[in-house]
């Protein structure tokens, strides 16, 4: 399958505006900015025919283009990474095959989700995203995120064969008892990665956002409300720590995930 990897990085961030441009330090204590350190990331996928930084803001696209990555100018008008995705897409002329969000905010992302996702899509799945079993440190961590009013992750709940049936940033399903560190949990943290049929991708595009998707702030939640389902793919950590880059205070977490990982 023609593969074209994405990577949605907008400017204008409501939680942390001019994201893609910060600054994060890796093993070797260098700084590279946001949106390189995802573009190394990708680099290490294999499977992949392009990749691509899709942006609306020229600032980006000069420092893509400066440490030799490819980028395409995209609307202001998209209103979440799946249309940035859509219309990335559409300039590139990529009109059949896979098309792989690897999301601006999501460097700790290891190879192996995404060729993880390579091989949902080739049994003819339309969506599918990676998911982590939580454990009880996972858990904790999450619960203390929305006690705090930040938006640590999202977890997801599917059904016996892995199609999603609702995202949250709230952390379900519910469960009151403690769970000790390393105990699973029935909580599955859903890493923020995507692959699409690129039919999905159009459909996606053309609907309005529903009242879900508005509610929760969460764009995967429109494939769900028009009738398109996610295949929900379990992956390994292997070792590293996964977190994005949401809010500002986030940014320590994910330099330490980068000296975790070795990434320098």
């Amino acid at each position: 399958m023609p593969t074209l990897m994405v990577i949605p990085a907008r400017y204008g961030s409501t939680r942390f505006p001019g994201k893609p441009l910060a600054d994060l330090r890796g093993a070797s204590g260098r700084a590279k900015p946001l949106v390189q350190r995802v573009w190394e990331a990708a680099l290490l996928v294999g499977g992949v025919d392009r990749i691509v930084v899709a942006t609306d803001d020229e600032r980006i696209r000069q420092l893509v283009e400066s440490f030799g990555g490819e980028a395409a100018m995209t609307s202001r008008r998209c209103r979440n990474g799946t249309e940035r995705c859509a219309e990335a897409a559409e300039i590139l002329g990529f009109a059949d095959g896979v098309v792989v969000n690897l999301q601006g905010d999501a460097p700790l992302t290891p190879p192996s989700f995404i060729e993880a996702l390579h091989k949902a899509m080739a049994r003819g799945v339309q969506v599918a995203t990676p998911v982590l079993g939580c454990d009880g440190r996972m858990l904790r961590e999450l619960r203390e995120e929305r006690r705090r009013g930040a938006v640590g992750g999202t977890t997801v709940v599917a059904d016996n064969s892995g199609k999603a049936l609702y995202f949250s940033k709230e952390v379900i399903p519910w469960c009151g008892e403690e769970f000790e560190d390393d105990e699973p949990t029935p909580a599955l943290f859903h890493v923020g990665v995507y692959a699409y049929t690129v039919e999905a991708l159009n459909a996606y595009r053309n609907a309005d956002p529903g009242t879900l998707e508005t509610a929760e702030g969460l764009e995967q939640l429109r494939f769900l409300e028009t009738g398109t389902s996610i295949q929900c793919v379990p992956v390994s950590s292997e070792g590293r720590l996964i977190w994005e880059v949401n809010n500002p205070q986030d940014v320590a977490i994910v330099e330490r995930g980068l000296k975790i990982a070795g990434l320098v």
